[in-house]
């Protein structure tokens, strides 16, 4: 399975303070015209990151996965895992089929789209802790969910090992009517493959091969690995590292041989590995470090406000993670991160300022009443100011129901701000 490269990455670095046009647009890409979903996946955009290059002397670039058909980098390995299945005649095209697979969410997304675009079904097994919104996603492309209780993975009640019990009973079920696969993010390696192909080489493309450095954190160990072998295989002095949140497994095992779980916890979702899995097997990173949410949400939210990117914690965890590289390597270099997915797979949690209270984790600043109020006037030309609100020197309310003064809604509409 071949993906065409067809984005390109202007050289001319833009400062923190210098705003080119925004009418100036990169040129038109004329070939990108897809004939399904599974041509749409992959050839994802890299997006300068301001703040974070200024802040390190580094060229800091995140790898737009969000951009997806199916809204995250897992898109790429649920067609590989389909694609594979097919080629192994577990699943044959035009006939019925379904898949089974226990994920923290994404996976099952572009899992389930790429079985759509097929004619395959899916049955998905999740932690009843991931957030809603990518439950209710998964409901909404037609997968069967299944919630369980979070448990570890060596226990048999944990959610990887439910799914793959429950697609053998039906593999051997007497009355199965259609041929059922195990689709196994963890341990089969066309996860990896899915990096070694496509998104390896569209960062070699995109950087036109000046890239430095790469780095993320690992849920399957798909991506990490996967964009290694390939970066390795044409840069052999590329810098690999690997950035998870507290608690995770992989960095211990990386940095002591020992798969224990390390200090600490994480609210982020489908990374933060509590095993090595089989997409892992011969990898080594050249760089370690554990990010906390706190830094996390702190990049999080810098990336909202200054450079109008909204993505998700795990994305946070890869930008402070890449940030930390850029200080170990020192200024000049140019390093490469992933931006998974959306914030909007996790609202309930990024943007809930209770739910961060009570994780003692920041609050973006515009959610915050305490920091709507008008600001110093240089907060505006810094571009610090939290909400609109912050900039005046006046209520706003009281402007907007001026503007609304005398038409029908007067007295009914109730404006909060």
């Amino acid at each position: 399975m071949s993906l065409r490269v067809v984005f390109r990455v202007s050289s001319r670095a833009m400062s923190s303070s210098a705003f080119p046009s925004l009418r100036k647009r990169p040129p038109i890409v004329a070939d990108n015209v897809y004939d399904s979903f599974a041509s749409a996946v992959g050839n994802t955009p890299l997006i300068r990151l301001r703040d974070a290059s200024a802040r390190t002397g580094c060229e800091i670039y995140g790898k737009a996965e969000f951009m997806n058909p199916g809204g995250s980098v897992k898109d790429r390995a649920g067609l590989y895992l389909v694609a594979s299945a097919e080629e192994q005649g577990l699943l044959v095209p035009g006939e019925p089929g379904i898949i089974v697979e226990g994920t923290a969410g994404n996976t099952g997304i572009g899992l389930t789209l790429a079985a759509n675009s097929r004619g395959y079904r899916t049955i998905i097994v999740i932690p009843e802790t991931q957030s809603q919104e990518k439950k209710d996603t998964l409901r909404f492309c037609g997968a069967q969910l299944i919630e369980v209780p979070a448990m570890p993975f060596a226990n048999p009640a944990n959610y990887v090992q439910i799914a793959a019990r429950l697609a053998r009973a039906l593999q051997e079920h007497p009355d199965r009517p259609c041929r059922v696969v195990y689709a196994n993010q963890w341990d089969n390696t066309a996860n990896r493959l899915a990096h070694i192909e496509g998104t390896g080489p569209e960062i070699l493309a995109q950087t036109r091969g000046a890239v430095d450095a790469f780095s993320c954190a690992m849920g399957t160990g798909g991506t990490l690995a996967g964009v290694a072998a390939a970066l390795r295989a044409a840069k052999p002095d590329v810098v690999i590292g690997l950035t998870d949140p507290q608690g995770a497994v992989p960095v211990t095992y990386f940095t002591t041989g020992t798969p224990t779980a390390g200090a600490g916890s994480s609210i982020s979702e489908g990374i933060g590995q509590g095993r090595i899995t089989g997409n892992m097997a011969g990898f080594r990173p050249d760089f370690t470090a554990e990010i906390d949410d706190a830094a996390a949400m702190r990049e999080l939210n810098a990336l909202t406000l200054h450079e109008g990117l909204q993505v998700g914690l795990s994305s946070g965890i890869n930008v402070a993670g890449a940030v930390k590289l850029a200080e170990k390597l020192g200024p000049g270099k140019t390093i490469v991160t992933v931006l998974c997915d959306s914030a909007m797979r996790y609202t309930g949690k990024m943007y809930n300022p209770s739910f961060l209270r009570t994780k003692g984790l920041p609050v973006p600043a515009w959610l915050d009443e305490a920091n709507t109020r008008f600001v110093a006037d240089g907060m505006a030309s810094a571009g610090e100011a939290p909400t609109a609100q912050a900039l005046l020197p006046f209520d706003l309310a009281s402007v907007v129901s001026k503007a609304i003064e005398g038409t029908e809604i007067m007295s009914r509409c109730i404006t909060k701000l």
